[in-house]
């Protein structure tokens, strides 16, 4: 049994003396934040916005609690009136990327905490905005990854010809990833099968001499694959100090790499008498053909990552503006792991400065302005010479994306870390005030 309590509302305060009454109400505020954390997880939002968003809520009713998230668990604790704790926890399943639903969600945590509506109609809210959030059709989705590999497969130095085959193996990982996300499968399994089946046509085309250059165009179809929000997540949950989720999260980006190593490595391998080694051409595209390349891979990546709208423009302007600033500080003469860190130190600053205009997650802005810097090409190059004997060169490889990753790790960092004492800051000076 719990006793009669009073929770402070708008500056009113609302008594409750029904037993029956005051113990849903205390249920239902606590599954509302357990609501809002598991769907923002769902969603693919950060460690540290799962746990602080719970928190906000249940502390603008008043109520003292604790909470935590880690990438497949959310758990709320609360303090009741007379003592006794009420936990409730919920597991995080099989999810994917939905950056729409991470704004609206964000949004809505906004409403919740500044207006303070009854429990009931704060779930009834919840549920209009799951049900508000927009989702590309299936078409539309597989046109997404279409327009990924055909834009990037030119990035990384692909022929018009070869462009027209890494759109065809965008359509294969897309038609594999949507039936093994349905089906929930292993994400390891899913990704290899996918790197598998999108690099034989490759393979079995070169061959035959119907494409130019494989690597660019197996490159350009895998950066559909690379984890760019796990990589992101895993940095901004260090940065927050939620060291666990980051290591888990660093962990699935591993095992991601490796199965796609894996399964390009089988598709090699299959194909070894017809393929063989092969010589692989590439060409220099100019900086403005680049700049529309670009532009074609982050409109589907926008679409496979559910953005939508004003937000969905901004984040394309923001990619081919960090790869534009890659290009440019090579050409000043920086080598690769200065010209990623300055791109990345842009990227990282736009998607803070997107979210406090727009007051949205930085998330969306951030992965998709820093995908084109994701190194994919580097993952499967270290694979492929480690296939073909040159395990020197392998190593090198190996070592080199190992330090691209480094450098925009660093960038992301660097700028998350001012913007987080900023924000400290503000916060410290508007509690004073008040």
């Amino acid at each position: 049994r719990f006793p009669a309590y009073t929770v402070s509302r708008g500056g009113e305060a609302a008594d409750f003396d029904d037993m029956q009454e005051m113990r849903m109400d205390y249920y239902l505020l606590t599954h509302l934040a357990a609501d809002m954390g598991y769907q923002l997880a769902m969603a693919g939002a950060e460690t540290f916005r799962v746990e602080d968003t719970m928190r906000r809520i249940l502390q603008a009713y008043g109520v003292t609690c604790q909470t935590f998230a880690i990438p497949n668990c959310v758990a709320v604790s609360i303090e009741a009136a007379n003592g006794k704790p009420l936990m409730i926890m919920k597991r995080i399943g099989f999810h994917g990327n939905d950056l729409e639903a991470l704004e609206k969600l964000n949004a809505l945590s906004r409403r919740i905490c500044a207006e303070r509506p009854d429990v009931d109609e704060a779930m009834a809210w919840l549920e209009e905005t799951m049900k508000a959030c927009r989702s590309y059709s299936t078409g539309v989705f597989y046109l997404g990854s279409v327009l990924v590999g055909l834009g990037f497969c030119l990035v990384f130095g692909g022929t018009l010809l070869d462009c027209l085959w890494a759109g065809a193996m965008g359509l294969i990982i897309g038609l594999i990833t949507h039936f093994m996300d349905k089906q929930e499968a292993n994400p390891f399994f899913s990704t290899l099968l996918a790197a598998c089946c999108m690099a034989l046509p490759a393979y079995i085309a070169a061959g035959l001499g119907l494409m130019n250059s494989p690597d660019a165009a197996i490159i350009g179809a895998l950066m559909i694959l690379v984890p760019g929000l796990p990589i992101t997540n895993s940095m901004r949950d260090i940065i927050y100090g939620d060291t666990n989720s980051g290591i888990i999260r660093v962990v699935q980006v591993i095992l991601t790499a490796l199965a796609i190593a894996l399964g390009t490595a089988a598709a090699w391998h299959l194909t070894t008498g017809v393929y063989g080694l092969t010589g692989s051409t590439t060409v220099s595209w100019h900086p403005l053909a680049q700049a529309i390349a670009v532009f074609v891979g982050c409109c589907g990546f926008c679409i496979l990552f559910n953005v939508h709208g004003r937000g969905c423009v901004l984040c394309i302007i923001g990619g081919v503006a960090t790869w534009m600033l890659y290009l440019l500080w090579g050409a000043l003469g920086c080598d690769i792991y200065a010209a990623n860190l300055f791109a990345a130190l842009f990227a990282a600053l736009y998607a803070e400065v997107m979210a406090r205009v727009r007051k949205c997650p930085s998330m969306p802005y951030l992965v998709i302005t820093i995908l084109p810097l994701l190194p994919g090409a580097g993952v499967y190059y270290t694979m492929s010479l480690g296939l073909e004997g040159n395990m020197m060169d392998a190593v090198a490889k190996g070592l080199e994306t190992i330090g691209v990753a480094g450098a925009l790790a660093v960038g992301i960092l660097l700028v998350s870390s001012v913007f987080r004492i900023l924000n400290r800051r503000i916060r410290g000076a508007r509690t004073l005030e008040s």
